[in-house]
């Protein structure tokens, strides 16, 4: 017995040294603190930040700062800034860039120019001290960002500049601590600049020319290998984070660019992405912010009142300069006051960037413990601020109707059909399934293989549902669901017309033949069997290679397409292909058809990166042709016969695309 308890006191001696009850009692934190601060609607990072200050060594001395604890938060770190310059919308950011500059500039320069002043001569910090501090206010971390995801207020372009002026100020300032840096352990000397300017470009040459070529290949490559996808990513991110040491950068700045390098590569609803942020959410991002709560040293605080007047001047100054910042953005570019109020609350929180630069401050010895305590409860109270000041003004905007966007047709009940008649490239069109599928509907994505009507028909539905089960793991990894349905029937076209009807399908979406020269065959019988027995949109696809290779959408349009019932339906998911690549539209049609989609883009606050081509001489279709690119996803959207933008030569053009281009993808378009 005495051993027993001797082992159990070993065990749990403080603080603890058991790795494996180390890690069991963090993941506990993980799981309760946001759980409990939800409940009073407080943001979980606080909860996960005041854990780490409760079981640090300042605290309850639970855990110590160890080697395991390190690497945990310095993952966690890297992470976030991958994460930030992964998520970024590049076509909201052109679409808005002007815009966003404007504010990107004044919510860095306001809150810079107003915190030097205060730290240099009201709280007496050194030079470096103070810019560094001071540049901490410029940053912004989008904690509340899912607030206005929620309430449905993420189309706004208020939302739209304050994300797009994320990447301008975090830049900016990290490039600014590189400096300080600099200036701290040699002096601005020449040669500090050019090796800074040559690191930059060596850097920046190999971060957005060499990695994207190396990724696009081993995606290609390893294709159905998808564990493979992330643990490249992985060493991406970390590699880069080394090459910007080496270059004399800070590692923060190395992650940050590896997310914009892979940004066109990881679609925001494909499995991997999927899998970045659920394990990022889940582990490493938590770890990070529990060890930034234990550097805090409470007794610091609590001797005296040096960090609480600290922490008081830098929360007011941090929150005034992103006011001030939110107001001058308002009056530029006129909006009302619940748009200045969600700007301001999107980007008054403190978070990521912010722990980054006062980290690293910290470490180098620039700052003191009382600037980083100041920082952590700068932290704490921002978070609140923002996101009661973010879900007030989420909600005024919607009530004075700065955000009504018209909910598309059918969106919250599309049902997409997707008839497997083998299992060549079913991966391809779930990816696109996926990418193109609203997520407001609840409905999943519903595979059809259709057994001929004979003995060893149930034999035979048990096999293809068995063969089609093995696809449905990687869909499942991007939080879609999906459904297996088999039928009988005399032929393809028959049962794939009737499970439409049963399930109230909107969308049909078929491969494209495999072998050339059969697709007048297929576009004279299965086909056109369904277009004749059902009102359903019908996409026939072919994707030739990994959909993230894609440099734009060539888009071609007949005329009067947009008097077809079905023409807001594909042009929403030609946008959002578009949106999900961060691709451009390359289109070609006439000016009222291009007029029209410019006004659907317009009602539902969706910013197009759109290039225009009149085209209206159908008879140089060929001439067209020739402006195909090799990396091009072609559109073709025709139509039925007898319908308003019918014309004889439609009937011809997909053979015509299949002959011509027949390692290209491409998507031909059956409007309902």
């Amino acid at each position: 017995m005495d051993a027993i308890l001797n082992e159990l006191t070993e065990h749990f001696q403080l603080p603890l040294h058991n790795p494996v009850l180390i890690f069991s009692l963090v993941l506990f934190i993980i799981l309760l603190a946001p759980v409990l601060l939800n409940r009073i609607r407080i943001p979980g990072i606080i909860g996960l930040i005041v854990s780490g200050i409760i079981i640090g060594p300042e605290g309850l001395n639970l855990l110590e700062d160890s080697l395991f604890v390190d690497v945990f938060s310095t993952i966690g770190l890297l992470y976030i800034m991958f994460i930030a310059g992964l998520e970024l919308d590049l076509n909201e950011f052109k679409a808005t860039k002007n815009k966003s500059i404007i504010f990107g500039f004044l919510t860095f320069s306001i809150p810079l120019a107003l915190g030097f002043p205060v730290c240099h001569y009201l709280l007496g910090f050194d030079v470096n001290a103070s810019l560094l501090t001071a540049s901490m206010f410029a940053t912004h971390t989008l904690v509340t960002y899912p607030i206005v995801s929620k309430l449905g207020v993420s189309k706004n372009i208020a939302v739209a500049i304050t994300v797009g002026g994320t990447i301008l100020t975090d830049t900016a300032v990290l490039i600014l601590l590189a400096v300080i840096l600099g200036s701290h352990t040699g002096g601005l000397t020449q040669e500090f600049w050019i090796r800074l300017g040559v690191s930059l470009v060596l850097f920046s040459a190999f971060m957005f020319l060499v990695i994207p070529r190396i990724a696009k290949w081993f995606f290609k490559t390893l294709e159905s290998e998808k564990h493979s996808h992330y643990i490249f990513v992985l060493s991406v991110v970390f590699f880069s984070a080394f090459l910007a040491e080496l270059a004399g950068l800070e590692s923060i700045i190395g992650a940050f660019v590896a997310g914009l390098a892979l940004n066109k590569l990881i679609p925001n609803s494909s499995a991997l992405m999927n899998r970045i942020e659920f394990i990022g959410n889940s582990l490493f991002i938590p770890f990070f912010l529990i060890s930034v709560g234990m550097v805090v040293d409470v007794s610091v605080i609590l001797s005296g009142p040096m960090a609480l007047i600290i922490a008081a001047t830098l929360t007011v100054v941090a929150i005034t300069g992103k006011w001030i910042a939110a107001f001058f953005t308002q009056l530029i570019f006129k909006f009302s006051k619940g748009q200045r109020k969600l700007i301001f609350g999107l980007s008054s929180a403190h978070a990521a960037a912010t722990l980054a630069v006062i980290l690293v401050g910290f470490n180098a010895g620039i700052l003191d413990a009382n600037i980083l305590n100041g920082t952590v409860l700068l932290i704490l109270i921002t978070c609140i601020v923002a996101s009661f000041a973010t879900e007030s003004a989420a909600k005024m905007v919607i009530r004075d109707g700065d955000d009504e966007v018209p909910a598309i047709s059918g969106a919250n009940s599309e049902q997409i059909l997707i008839p497997i008649a083998n299992m060549t490239n079913i991966d391809k069109i779930l990816e696109f399934a996926v990418l193109i599928k609203d997520k407001k509907s609840s409905h999943p994505l519903s595979l059809l293989t259709v057994v001929p009507n004979t003995t060893e028909a149930e034999i035979k539905i048990v096999k293809a549902k068995q063969g089609l089960e093995k696809f449905i793991a990687e869909t499942t990894a991007s939080e879609t669901n999906v459904t297996i349905n088999a039928t009988i029937d005399h032929n393809a076209a028959s049962g794939i017309s009737r499970t439409a009807k049963e399930i109230t399908a909107d969308l049909i979406l078929l491969g494209w033949p495999q072998k050339t020269g059969f697709l007048d065959i297929l576009i004279g019988d299965k086909v056109e069997s369904i277009l004749e027995n059902t009102e359903k949109t019908l996409f026939i696809c072919q994707f030739a290679v990994p959909l993230v290779d894609h440099k734009r959408l060539f888009v071609v349009v007949p005329p009067n397409a947009e008097f077809e019932e079905g023409f807001e339906s594909w042009v929403n998911k030609l946008i959002k292909l578009s949106v999900e690549l961060s691709i451009p539209i390359n289109l070609n049609c006439t000016e009222d058809t291009h007029q029209e989609i410019l006004n659907f883009a317009k009602r539902n606050k969706i910013n197009l990166a759109l290039n225009f081509h009149l085209f209206s001489k159908w008879e140089d279709f060929r001439k067209l042709l020739e402006q195909v690119n090799p990396t091009d996803f072609i559109i073709l959207v025709s139509a039925r016969r007898g319908y308003v933008s019918h014309f004889g030569q439609l009937d011809r053009l997909p053979a015509k695309l299949e002959r011509r281009f027949p390692d290209l993808s491409k998507v031909v378009i059956y409007p309902r």
